[in-house]
Order: structure tokens, then sequence, then C-alpha cells
């Protein structure tokens, strides 16, 4: 098995190899920018898995910014890049960005999206926010969808809600959810969502105590 030293070295040369052949062609350059936002999000979770924050932080901030930067020329729809963007920010700490973030994903309508990942992205931007009211309404539109993880949808509407007991049962179906996994983005083994979901209910003191090979030690 790959460890996450290695994984995180082989992350920064996709990253960095990316950077030294970026495209002039505007559609081209939005794929390499999210590629390399995907590979510093890699380096970033593995940090994160070493235990060595400051590396970790900044790895996930290049991500954000990779995400961001890409957006401009992305396609009508491509809600993953402020996802991705708000996620690197609470991961990495910074809050202040992530709020910056969650604006921009406000701004951009999200929230009136057709596709439930659209909808995903308004609600966790509510959630950044603090607005939990309308956070759960948008969790609510995301119920009984067969287009949209139920695990994911359910922990969203118990976090919009504050309920402790049904947050705990709902984080850890997630996470199970994560375990039962084959495949991860750029073939790092972490349940990012479980973390960035628990990063918000410990802000709001319902934090589940959690322990997987998939989480941070």
């Amino acid at each position: 098995m790959t460890g996450w030293e290695e994984r995180a070295s082989r992350a920064r040369e996709r990253y960095e190899d990316g950077a030294a052949r970026l495209p002039d062609d505007r559609d081209e350059r939005q794929r390499q920018l999210t590629r390399m936002g995907n590979a510093a999000w890699a380096a970033g979770l593995s940090y994160l898995m070493l235990d060595r924050a400051t590396e970790a932080a900044t790895w996930l901030a290049r991500a954000a910014d990779r995400y961001r930067e890409s957006w401009a020329d992305a396609p009508p729809g491509s809600w993953g890049r402020p996802i991705g963007s708000m996620k690197s920010r609470l991961m990495a700490g910074d809050w202040r960005a992530a709020r910056e973030d969650a604006r921009w994903a406000s701004e951009a309508n999200a929230a009136e999206a057709e596709s439930p990942i659209g909808r995903y992205a308004a609600a966790l931007a509510a959630l950044v926010l603090g607005d939990d009211v309308r956070a759960g309404e948008l969790a609510t539109t995301l119920n009984g969808r067969d287009d949209f993880p139920q695990p994911v949808a359910a922990t969203l509407d118990a976090l919009a809600a504050g309920n402790s007991e049904r947050y705990d049962q709902t984080i850890r179906a997630l996470l199970a959810d994560f375990e039962r996994r084959s495949d991860f983005l750029e073939d790092v083994p972490v349940a990012d969502t479980v973390l960035v979901l628990q990063i918000l209910a410990a802000e709001r003191g319902i934090a589940a105590p959690l322990e997987s090979p998939l989480l941070p030690g």
C-alpha cells in the first residue's frame, strides 16, 4: 500500500508539472487549473494524515486558490469548484477564506441550480455562513434523490437542525459509506466530507467522536 509520504510527494509533483505546462487556451487552462487543484488537494489531505498541519494548510490553500481561479472559464454548473474550495479552506482552518468562498457560491446562485450538486454547494455555503435555517431548507431538497448520496443529505439535514443525536447517527453512516468505497479522488483514501462536516459540527458543539483509517489520527 502506498504510504502518505509517497502520496504527498507524487501529488506535489503533479501540481508542479501542471504549473509548468499551463496552456494559453482558456478552456484547456481551466481544466489544467482544476487538475492542479486536485493535486494540491491530494497533497494537503496526505499531510493531514501525517499530522503535519502547516504543510496541509499550505497545500489545501493552493487547492482552493486553483479551484477559484478555474471558475471564470469553467462550464456552467461546475459546482465542484466552490465545493472543493470551501472544503479545502475549512480543513486548512481558514474560516475567513471559507466564508469568502461561501459567499462566492451563494452569489453564483448555487441555491437556484437544478442539479443536486449545486444545491449541495448552496447548503454547504449556508452552513459555513451560519445560516442553518437556509441550510436545512436546501438539505431537504436533496433528501430522497437517487442522484445524490443520501448519507450526505441526511447528515446535512441533522447538522442544520443542530440535532446531536441524529447527527451522530448520520455522520457514522456517512463514515461507514466512505469505508465501503474503493475509489477516491486522486487515489487518496480520506473521508474528506466527514472531516468537513465534523468541523462544522464542532462549531455547533455536536461533533461526534469518530475513529477510522480514513480520518487523521
